[in-house]
Order: C-alpha cells, then structure tokens, then sequence
C-alpha cells in the first residue's frame, strides 16, 4: 500500500502544484481547504485525489479532519504544512483581529496539523513534516508584521519539532518560498511586480512546481538525514543563514 500524504491549502497555488507533484510520485494525497468548494471539486476532478474541507485553525477541526482522511486512506505518513493567508497592514493599523486571523491560519494550524499526527508516525517510527514558511519570515516585510511573524514562528516550530522526534525516524523541515508566480501575485500591480522582479538575481518569479520539487525531495525516504533544515528557494533574493 502506497503512503499517505495530507497537504493542507492544497488545492490552490502552491498548494495544488504540491498535490500534484505527490500524487506523480506515487502518494495517495489528500488535499484540505478552507473555503473555495469550486476550486477544490475542480482540483480533486484534475488531479484524481481526495479533498477534505475544515478550518486548519481550528483545533479539534484538525483532529476530526484528519481522522476523516486516514479511515479513507490509511495514516498519514507525510504531512505538509502549506495552508496560509495574508492581512496585510501596517502595525499602526493593524487590527487585533487581523493579528489573530494570520496567526491562528498560519502558525497555530502548524501546531494544530502536527500534533495530531505526530502520535501515529511515531508509532510506526516513520514521518515527513513539511512546512511552508516564506522568505518573509526570514527577513521580515513592511506591512507584514503578523505574517513575518507566523512565518518566522514556522521555522522555530520546525527546528524544534525536529530534535524532538529525529530518533523516531520522523524529519520535520521547513521550505521559505520567495515571490511564486501564483493567483496572490496576479493582483499585484505590473510596476510594483517589475520592482520586486528587480531584486531576484535570477531574474522572474520562482514557479510553485520548484517550490513542490523542493516538498516531494524531503517527503522522500532517501531524505531521512536531512532534518531541521529550511530550504531558501527565492531565485537569490534573500540569502539566509543556515
């Protein structure tokens, strides 16, 4: 029986890009959303994978959620952490629901998703945790307050998680996408998008197929000495270290 994987906000963007990429390389994927039921059926009909809706930040949704996919499925043996929004404002505007909101979706669904898996990988002594951080959490951004900081909490979650359960054949790692050619950046006006081009060495916006290589490398078996790591695929823009 081939492993499980459970990609949350995966059926959109980066997140579809990395149901698919999985599925390709032999998973059987569930993909949960939040809220677009038009673009889930239309992703689940595409790809061919189960799509599952619950609210990642909440978190006995995630527990029933995922109960819900491993009685169809089987355990999941690869998680990915991928789901997440933007409430952009800066912080002299910055509401506290806007605070809570981007918190509580993308960084306590980390916690939420993880935890309620954790128990059954390691007691097969086999896990992968991905999560999907952003070069915004490395560097921090502008009107990003609440974002820099879920998304630096991420890579702090990620590190942690990954001592914790090493000896268990589990790896918990974090990949911090750049500026991805998705529909977030479809909105983002042609003169603003030339400037943010400007600062990539490598000249265009990352596509979010290398951002699924990237998951579909640390989901593999082969990777299993590769743990607390963050990946930096941003064309060069941020240049982290370690």
């Amino acid at each position: 029986m081939g492993k499980v994987a459970l990609v949350t906000g995966g059926t959109r963007g980066i997140g579809k890009a990395i149901s698919k990429a999985l599925k390709d390389a032999g998973y059987s994927v569930a993909a949960n959303y939040g809220g677009n039921d038009d673009a889930a059926k239309a992703c689940a009909a595409e790809l061919g994978i189960e799509v599952f809706k619950w609210d990642v930040g909440d978190f006995a949704a995630c527990q029933a959620g995922i109960a819900e996919v491993e009685s169809k499925l089987g355990p999941v043996d690869v998680l990915v952490n991928n789901a997440g929004i933007v409430r952009d404002a800066m912080l002299h505007k910055l509401t506290p629901e806007k605070w809570a909101e981007v918190i509580r979706v993308d960084l306590d669904s980390v916690y939420n998703m993880s935890r309620n898996v954790i128990e059954g990988m390691r007691e097969r002594s086999f896990g992968r945790i991905i999560n999907v951080s952003s070069i915004n959490g490395q560097k921090g951004q502008m009107g990003q307050t609440n974002y820099s900081a879920a998304k630096a909490g991420v890579i702090g979650f990620t590190k942690a998680l990954a001592q914790e359960t090493a000896r268990k054949g589990i790896t918990v790692n974090a990949i911090a996408p750049g500026y991805i050619d998705t529909d977030m950046m479809a909105g983002v006006p042609d003169n603003v998008l030339e400037a943010i081009i400007g600062t990539i060495p490598v000249g265009r916006l990352g596509k979010a197929e290398e951002i699924a290589h990237c998951v579909t490398f640390l989901a593999n078996e082969h990777a299993g000495f590769v743990t607390g790591s963050v990946i930096t695929a941003n064309g060069g823009q941020y240049i982290a270290n370690g």
